[in-house]
């Protein structure tokens, strides 16, 4: 049973989108976590629409924010339950795109995925299985799941720009390069970018790089 989101929109009003970014936050986290980034990126894509959704279910380490699905090292769950969790997410993410698309009257290649840590996970892991290519993702300090599998089950590609902390303890830095190889390998315009100094967060370089990359690729 595919599980509806809650979540916020920003930006052009709406019938006037002309493309749309989609937030998704990270474990424990929930939707306003990253919709603060549409003030920013608003006044540079201006007939964009903003959506930020909240994970489907409740954080077991943060009842008061959400996760995608459970993380057996950081909340004692089994990867069964992390795997069943998984599978639903990725059915919940699939509706809800489809539904922002139907909302905002658009293609899908004028709609983007922007991730952060889990959100990156399952922006990384949906798009390339979608059956059209959306216009791009950003993934920030996250990883790729599954990256062995990658290149045999991807559908649809478009350009991906990851970035990174090199001081995140949460996701080390090594998660950029295993993600990159194997996008590249399965043959995905792909970017990296490191923040320097920087953890498990956004930096304003990484937000800017992000800016630029979104704007180039969304229709304008």
């Amino acid at each position: 049973m595919v599980r509806t989101l809650e979540s916020t929109r920003k930006g052009v009003a709406k019938g006037e989108a002309r493309s749309a970014v989609i937030f998704l936050h990270g474990y424990g986290a929930d939707g306003a976590d990253l919709m603060g980034l549409a003030d920013p990126l608003a006044p540079h894509l201006p007939y964009t629409a903003f959506h930020a959704p909240n994970a489907p279910e409740r954080c077991v380490n943060n009842p008061f924010g959400y996760q995608w699905f459970p993380i057996p090292w950081l909340d004692g769950s089994s990867q069964e339950d992390a795997e069943t969790g998984m599978r639903a997410a990725v059915a919940d993410l699939n509706a809800y795109i489809d539904h922002v698309l139907a909302q905002e009257g658009l293609e899908p290649e004028a709609l983007a995925l922007v991730g952060f840590s889990q959100g990156t996970m399952m922006s990384l892991h949906v798009a390339p299985r979608r059956a059209r290519p959306l216009a791009a993702v950003v993934g920030f300090s996250g990883r790729l799941l599954q990256p062995e599998a990658l290149a045999d089950e991807t559908i649809s590609r478009f350009p991906v720009l990851l970035i990174h902390g090199d001081a995140d303890e949460m996701v080390p830095i090594a998660a950029l390069s295993e993600a990159g190889d194997a996008l590249v390998a399965a043959g995905f315009e792909t970017y990296a970018h490191v923040s320097k100094g920087m953890a498990h967060g956004i930096a304003q370089d990484g937000l800017s790089l992000a800016l630029s990359f979104l704007h180039e690729r969304l229709p304008k």
